[in-house]
């Protein structure tokens, strides 16, 4: 009994980690150096139907004209960098592509912590896809996805495929220095490791574009690519883009090092690319007021900045579907370690946040960032003309408010 105690005891001590899904002052405080680069806006050899913006709809209409998912069943397969982390990619697949596919959170941790994991609640996030599909023809821009502390590279499902379904190749690595396994046990790296990372998956993307018998041969366009990155992913990303081939990045929940309350400094340069935050309201791990919105301002322009009423800062992954809304924290309570998070609440609030009032429903939000974060990426891209949906007349027409600044 005193041996099952002590490793109970061992397991609440990490596990809040585990619960923070994607927490941690190091998403924001990296220092990244300056670079000269230009966004492109040659639009890539796609075959998808943009949506016909020509008769200028009404504010409501523009802003639902992502959230549906795009004209291409999505396909996924699993690589890996030469280290030996595990890289997921979505991409639009063969007309006809169908199936379904799902990953258990409670198989990211160390065994001795998933042996505690056992109640029957939810702990699996499903979603539509062709495991290893043919790939649609054409060729398509690239979209690294990088996930926040104590993630996984699977995290943002929701999200990812959705992006693969408007016709973008998007690759995401396990970060082996903050990765949900690893902060339970024992990281690899330090949190500039990230960075060399998610432009190791650039390479190896663009590797297979000339790897013949490859799903990705000839269809690859490397010339057009994005970061997106969540939490600790946006520090990430904001690294990355100092790279010559990054055109833009997205910062989901994150900032750039920027407060308002000194606990932080800004780095001494920024890359000059556009960027685009996207920060929940009532984000308690990061807050929107004082590192988010502060970041935006901070920036080379062009820069975007929304910040979402009710979200909080799991609403940017998939984590909160778990544990009947309430994340991982509610498997780790129905597994019977309630007694022990309860003397530990500081453990509770961080893996709750976003999954529990005052946070509404992540299904709320994740049609708005859906919405945002594709139609930000296909103006980058060259494919509209214009941002469609995601300017301040907006910023009404959901479910959810939307506070939105636009700095040119």
């Amino acid at each position: 009994m005193k041996s099952r105690q002590i490793k109970q005891l061992a397991v609440v001590a990490t596990i809040g980690l585990l619960l923070a899904s994607c927490g941690g002052d190091d998403s924001s405080d990296a220092s990244v150096p300056s670079t000269e680069g230009s966004t492109s806006t040659e639009a890539p050899d796609t075959t998808e139907d943009a949506p016909d913006t020509s008769s200028a709809p009404d504010p409501a209409e523009l802003a639902n004209t992502y959230v549906e998912s795009g004209p291409h069943p999505v396909g996924v397969t699993t690589l890996e960098l030469e280290a030996g982390n595990k890289v997921e990619i979505w991409y639009p697949a063969v007309e006809g592509t169908t199936g379904d596919e799902s990953y258990d959170v409670r198989e990211f941790v160390p065994e001795a912590i998933r042996a505690l994991l056992t109640a029957d609640v939810p702990a699996v996030y499903e979603y539509e896809a062709g495991r290893d599909a043919a790939m649609a023809d054409g060729t398509y821009p690239v979209v690294l996805f990088s996930h926040g502390y104590s993630g996984i590279r699977l995290q943002s499902t929701f999200l990812t495929a959705h992006l693969a379904s408007w016709g973008m190749v998007v690759v995401s690595p396990d970060h082996w220095s903050r990765d949900l396994y690893h902060v339970l046990s024992a990281p690899v790296g330090d949190r500039q490791s990230s960075i060399g990372e998610l432009l190791a998956s650039l390479d190896l993307i663009s590797a297979q574009n000339t790897t013949a018998g490859s799903i990705f041969e000839g269809r690859i366009d490397d010339s057009l690519v994005v970061a997106v990155g969540h939490s600790a992913g946006g520090g990430t990303v904001v690294g990355a883009a100092a790279d010559d081939r990054i055109d833009g990045y997205v910062s989901l929940a994150s900032g750039v090092g920027i407060s308002t309350e000194n606990t932080t400094t800004a780095p001494l340069s920024l890359p000059n690319k556009p960027s685009f935050f996207i920060a929940g309201a009532l984000d308690g791990v990061i807050s929107a007021q004082t590192s988010t919105k502060p970041s935006f301002e901070a920036v080379p322009a062009p820069s975007r900045l929304w910040i979402i009423d009710g979200v909080g800062h799991n609403g940017f992954d998939d984590f909160c579907t778990f544990g009947n809304g309430s994340g991982i924290i509610g498997v780790a309570m129905a597994s019977g370690l309630g007694p022990l998070l309860e003397a530990q609440p500081q453990l509770k609030t961080l893996g709750e946040d976003g999954c529990v009032p005052p946070a509404l429903d992540v299904n709320l939000g994740f049609p708005i960032i859906k919405h945002a974060v594709t139609s930000q990426i296909r103006f980058w891209f060259g494919e509209d003309t214009e941002p469609v949906g995601i300017g301040p007349e907006v910023a009404d027409h959901y479910e959810l408010a939307v506070e939105i600044a636009v700095r040119d």
